[in-house]
C-alpha cells in the first residue's frame, strides 16, 4: 500500500512540474499587446507631493515586444514640467530612470536616451504626450545592475516594479506618480 501511494504522489508530482512547465511556456510566448496603465497623483511620489494635479499614462507593449507605445496626460500641475520619465522600483521606493518621455533645455536627456520630445512649459490646462520606444531608449542604471533592455523594462512592468512620474519646478523629484500595471 505504501507503494502505491508512493507512486501515486509521484504521479501528481510529475504532472504538476509539467503543468507549471506548460504554463510557463505559454506565458513567454505572448502573442497579444499588453496594456498598461497608471494614474498619476502627488501621494505615490516619494516622498509624498501635496498637489491637486493628476495624471493618466497608458501604453501598449508590441506583441513581439520590440517596442513600447505609450501616451502620458496630465493637468493641475503647481508649475512648469521640466521632465517625465520611467523609473524602474516597487511601489514607494525612488528607483533609476530607464525611459525618457519629455525634456527641457533645462533638464536634458542623456544621449545614450536618443531622440526625446520636448515637455510642454504650461502649468495649465490638460496636456497629453505621446511616443514609441525601443531599446536604443532604454538607459541602464548601474546601481541597480539593470542593463538597458526593452524587455528588461517590460518584464519590470508586468512584474509591478516600474513606474511613471512628472517632475515640475516647484517638485524637482517629481509632482505625480504612479505604478505601472498591465491591464488586462
Amino acid at each position: 500500500m505504501k507503494t502505491l501511494r508512493l507512486a501515486a504522489t509521484g504521479l501528481a508530482v510529475s504532472a504538476a512540474v509539467i503543468g507549471l512547465q506548460v504554463t510557463a511556456g505559454a506565458q513567454s510566448g505572448r502573442n497579444h499587446d499588453d496594456r498598461v496603465t497608471a494614474t498619476l497623483v502627488g501621494r505615490q511620489e516619494v516622498p509624498i507631493v501635496s498637489t491637486v494635479a493628476r495624471g493618466r499614462f497608458d501604453a501598449k507593449v508590441a506583441g513581439d515586444e520590440s517596442s513600447l507605445e505609450w501616451n502620458l496626460t496630465y493637468s493641475g500641475l503647481q508649475g512648469t514640467v521640466t521632465q517625465a520619465h520611467i523609473h524602474i522600483a516597487q511601489r514607494n521606493v525612488n528607483g533609476g530612470i530607464v525611459i525618457w518621455l519629455c525634456q527641457t533645455a533645462a533638464s536634458p536627456a542623456p544621449a545614450a536616451a536618443g531622440p526625446v520630445a520636448e515637455c510642454p512649459q504650461t502649468a495649465t490646462g490638460s496636456l497629453s504626450l505621446s511616443g514609441v520606444v525601443t531599446s536604443a531608449n532604454v538607459i541602464a542604471v548601474a546601481t541597480q545592475q539593470f542593463g538597458g533592455d526593452l524587455g528588461e523594462v517590460i518584464d519590470a512592468i508586468r512584474a509591478g516594479f516600474a513606474y511613471a512620474n512628472v517632475h515640475t519646478n516647484p517638485s524637482l523629484g517629481g509632482e505625480i506618480r504612479g505604478q505601472l500595471l498591465i491591464k488586462e
